[in-house]
């Protein structure tokens, strides 16, 4: 897996967001989503500067607000189940468009659509700007063992072959005029997903052996790595501060 290899939710740009090495990044992303989970729900303004934040890391990033806004739809099935927990909790209620709405609900419920949306958005904003494998590599440096990033760099690009042979598959069912209108015409994709799934694991079983006999001893080989300046740990520091500064304020005013 190659530098070169990008994915779906990473913007070519040259920003100085990009240019950041990826282990500042991976520090800040988590200094900012670690506040945003334990900052108590009622505290508002809390969550607005964390969203201002955010704009401007991907204004700075150039990565478009539009771009978010689609990747946030991920979240859709999520946060719907959310919006009914108003209707179903207890305690004190008040009443909205004629509907008695519990105000424990609605508290829960803007805890999550806040907590979660803001989450996400670190997360996109992250991978936006940071190639998977570089992100891997970040997660190396930071001492993030290895079994564990080796494990997620292989997943990472076992699920992009198997959807690109998913993809495939699909297309050659399609030209041979396999076109399912009724749930009982689904048989084939059933036999194609586990026919998939059986060459998926017979090609990691050749690639593994393959790698072992190039003396593969279950750490990847670490290219060439640019060490992160003091001036963009102190960037990072900035950042984590004023996220740390919020919650511990919030904190005390709750």
């Amino acid at each position: 897996m190659g530098t070169g290899h990008s994915h779906a939710l990473y913007v070519h740009e040259h920003s100085p967001i990009h240019r950041l090495t990826p282990e500042a990044k991976i520090v800040a992303a988590l200094g900012m989503v670690v506040p945003v989970a334990i900052t108590p729900r009622e505290q508002v303004w809390a969550f607005a500067l964390y969203a201002s934040l955010i704009v401007t890391v991907l204004l700075v990033a150039r990565v478009p607000i539009r771009f978010l806004g689609i990747r946030l739809l991920a979240l859709t099935p999520f946060l719907a189940f959310a919006l009914f927990i108003p209707l179903i909790a207890t305690g004190e209620t008040i009443e909205i468009w004629g509907l008695a709405l519990s105000v424990e609900g609605l508290w829960g419920t803007w805890n999550i659509l806040a907590k979660a949306t803001l989450g996400a958005s670190v997360s996109i904003a992250l991978t936006a700007t940071t190639e998977v494998p570089d992100i891997i590599r970040g997660l190396g440096i930071l001492r993030v063992p290895a079994l564990f990033t080796s494990i997620a760099s292989f997943m990472i690009r076992y699920l992009e072959l198997v959807t690109d042979e998913l993809g495939r598959t699909r297309v050659a069912m399609t030209a041979r005029g396999y076109d399912p209108k009724w749930l009982s015409q689904v048989k084939p994709i059933a036999s194609s997903a586990g026919a998939l799934f059986v060459r998926s694991y017979e090609r990691g079983e050749r690639v593994h052996a393959a790698m072992l006999s190039r003396g593969f001893t279950g750490v990847m080989p670490r290219l060439e790595h640019r060490v992160t300046t003091t001036n963009e740990w102190l960037q990072v520091t900035v950042l984590v501060a004023i996220c740390v500064g919020t919650v511990t304020i919030a904190l005390i005013v709750a």
